[in-house]
């Protein structure tokens, strides 16, 4: 329907958002070529077979569809002493993606990937901690706070208290005992963040890119628990029923 109604260079926007079904696709596709693709992808099983054979051929890629940092993964996979090392693949391909994704231009896109990628460091650097792990090795990304977390692994703040403005926020939700629990708060916290930073947005890309990030919520939550997912969402319509209001400009 998006790609019916909305602009061209918008969509193409949007398509960084469906990159993440796509990324699982990649892995599936890499791990055994006969895998099942996920349709909510927009690069399908014959053109990751296109370029993974164009990168094998050292040919370039033409398919505008493919991200640069696929040719990254895609090289690393074939090299068979990142295999010896016994890389976490899923954590290589989310450390790409979140560093193309904060590059996305458009602020509240590239906001929103790095507030993700913020959350998540902070997040993997606490338990790693409590856990006597590596907290450099949890770390993902090349942005500003992931490369102040690993040179200040053994600070008790891992010198971000100063620096991150959610510090204490995200540190307040780790504390948080119950697992089940603790992903809501998070996910609330995600949610409100959207609110907020979209207030004064009407029915443009940005307002359509945080409806998109709400849906992908209460997907997670309808597949936890189908009844609470049922009542949020239909609050949500609810709300965008009422409170959308369209300026006469």
């Amino acid at each position: 329907m998006l790609e019916d109604e909305i602009k061209a260079k918008d969509m193409r926007l949007l398509d960084k958002y469906f990159l993440k079904y796509d990324n699982d696709n990649l892995l599936s596709f890499l791990k055994n070529k006969e895998s099942e693709q996920n349709p909510m992808g927009n690069i399908s099983r014959e053109e990751l077979e296109e370029t993974l054979s164009q990168i094998k051929e050292d040919l370039p890629l033409k398919n505008s569809k493919i991200p640069a940092y696929y040719e990254v993964f895609m090289r690393t996979w074939l090299d068979e002493e990142a295999h010896n090392e016994n890389k976490q693949w899923e954590d290589l391909l989310s450390s790409l993606y979140m560093d193309y994704g904060i590059e996305v231009k458009n602020s509240l896109m590239s906001r929103w990937y790095e507030l993700n990628l913020n959350i998540g460091n902070l997040l993997s650097a606490i338990f790693a901690r409590k856990y006597s792990l590596d907290v450099s090795q949890v770390v993902v990304g090349n942005n500003h706070v992931a490369k102040i977390i690993r040179e200040n692994s053994n600070m008790r703040d891992f010198g971000l208290s100063q620096e991150l403005e959610i510090y204490d926020t995200v540190v307040r939700l780790s504390e948080e005992e119950e697992v089940y629990e603790r992903e809501r708060k998070i996910d609330k916290f995600r949610w409100d963040w959207l609110e907020e930073n979209t207030v004064f947005d009407y029915f443009n890309i940005e307002y359509i890119f945080a409806y998109l990030c709400k849906l992908q919520i209460l997907e997670r939550w309808v597949k936890l628990n189908a009844e609470e997912g049922e009542r949020i969402f239909r609050e949500l319509i609810d709300n965008l029923k009422s409170d959308v209001t369209i300026p006469e400009e």
